[in-house]
């Protein structure tokens, strides 16, 4: 039985397929169209839509049939999104290979029961692919109640009122650029965010490796190492953005070190404890230990190890005095927290500006990684060169560890993210911007800002 419901269409489909299987034989040119149909697909379900069927080299997927979400349109257009970039990494041999995508979201009539038999059919359908059909390669284009649902947390750009086949009258569309906020547009910057140029490599390779934790159920250590200013911060937040998106839970910790002040050992580890539990810097002792049990109560089920745990996480965060014990005691509690939290879905833990952490909580992230082998934890250790200084041997008793290291951007990038923030900047400016910031993007936004504040 058919019925209306609210649901955003996606559409997608290659461009530059045809010059792409030139070089390539029948069965190379099968196996590339297979691996994008996977990786389509892969995307579409991480993002909690269904594929409703494929056509060529096009691909039809659809949100809030047969199940619903409220930001629905959102999750397509960052499936788009996600689609469109991951595209031309399919063929690095040509740069001919790209996607183009069409976003709609409506009321539609659902046939239930009939996912990639025609479940959705009608207007909406066709005018999506319309849509799709005039984007320009390497975009996607939604309508305008798509737009209105997601742009808390996408940032579009008019793309002006364009006539469609079918459509008395021209209908506004918007041009997705880019995912700035977590769902719903929590944790958008107040500011403008710079585009994000140059790193989509690595971004790629964190998103494959943290899948692949996720997957395999093992633990994994993933390094971030550049100079300030480098980026290493603004990939963390690219990643906890796209999986803030994916249909999985996946429990995210933060925590930073800081580079002065004294009683700070473990500081990062701590403010990964107290945002699990929802601890606030003004909540009081007694109201803090009781975050704490409630903490415990919702992931370790015995009761046997929460009265275990809790002193050594109260005397973590300074409500009591720790334990006078041997330190792998302690580790030994808290790395049985993070355990029984990966049992229900796996975690991060991403240490900002890890090259100033004391010895000892290196010491822990180290023996976690050891201890905690067959759990889905994933450690994103986010620091300058200078840790390696201190700790040479850092990650080398990990089993599944590995180096990303950041290097300055080139000019064509640094000019990108500058005529992203302001695209009439003129060109001597930016010229010299770019020179002086040597590759280094917080040095060139920064300066930038200041000579707009300067007027």
């Amino acid at each position: 039985m058919a019925e209306r419901r609210l649901v955003s269409v996606l559409f997608v489909d290659l461009v530059g397929f045809t010059t792409a299987s030139e070089r390539r034989d029948a069965e190379d040119t099968r196996e590339l169209l297979t691996t994008y149909y996977d990786t389509a697909r892969e995307i579409v379900a991480r993002h909690g839509g269904t594929i409703e069927k494929f056509i060529g080299d096009a691909v039809m997927a659809v949100w809030g049939a047969p199940s619903a979400h409220e930001d629905d349109a959102e999750r397509a257009v960052r499936a788009a999104l996600e689609i469109v970039t991951s595209v031309p990494r399919l063929a690095p041999d040509t740069d001919s290979l790209q996607a183009r995508a069409g976003v709609l979201t409506g009321e539609a009539a659902i046939t239930v029961g009939l996912i990639g038999q025609g479940m959705i059919a009608g207007d909406l359908v066709n005018t999506a692919s319309r849509l799709q059909s005039i984007a320009t390669p390497g975009t996607v284009l939604v309508g305008d109640a798509t737009y209105r649902a997601a742009s808390r947390s996408i940032a579009f750009e008019d793309a002006g009122q364009r006539e469609l086949k079918g459509k008395e009258l021209p209908v506004q569309l918007w041009r997705a650029v880019s995912v700035v906020a977590k769902r719903g547009g929590e944790g958008r910057a107040a500011t403008l965010e710079p585009p994000f140029v140059g790193r989509d490599d690595e971004l790629s390779q964190l998103k494959d490796l943290f899948h692949a934790t996720a997957r395999d159920g093992k633990s994994r250590l993933v390094t971030l190492s550049g100079v300030a200013g480098i980026g290493k911060s603004r990939l963390l937040w690219e990643l906890e953005k796209y999986l803030d998106g994916v249909v999985d839970l996946v429990y995210w910790h933060g925590g930073r070190s800081p580079s002065y002040g004294e009683g700070i050992s473990y500081w990062a580890l701590a403010e990964m404890v107290r945002g699990r539990a929802g601890i606030a810097e003004s909540d009081d002792p007694a109201t803090g230990r009781e975050r704490i049990r409630q903490m415990l109560a919702e992931f370790v089920p015995s009761e046997e190890d929460r009265r275990w745990i809790e002193p050594r996480l109260t005397g973590l965060l300074g409500f009591d005095e720790l334990p006078s014990e041997s330190r792998d005691e302690l580790f030994a509690a808290w790395r049985t927290l993070f355990d029984r939290i990966a049992e229900r879905a796996p975690i991060i833990l991403a240490f900002s500006d890890l090259q100033w952490a004391d010895q000892g909580l290196l010491d822990f992230i180290e023996q976690l990684l050891s201890w905690s082998r067959s759990s889905p934890i994933f450690v994103l250790a986010e620091a300058r060169p200078e840790l390696y200084e201190r700790r040479p041997t850092w990650g080398h008793g990990v089993r599944s560890a590995t180096l990303i290291h950041l290097d300055p951007l080139g000019p064509e990038d640094m000019r990108r993210l500058l005529t992203g923030l302001v695209p009439q900047l003129p060109e001597d400016a930016l010229r010299r911007i770019v020179e002086r910031a040597e590759g280094v993007p917080l040095y060139a936004v920064e300066t930038l800002r200041m000579l707009i504040d300067r007027g």
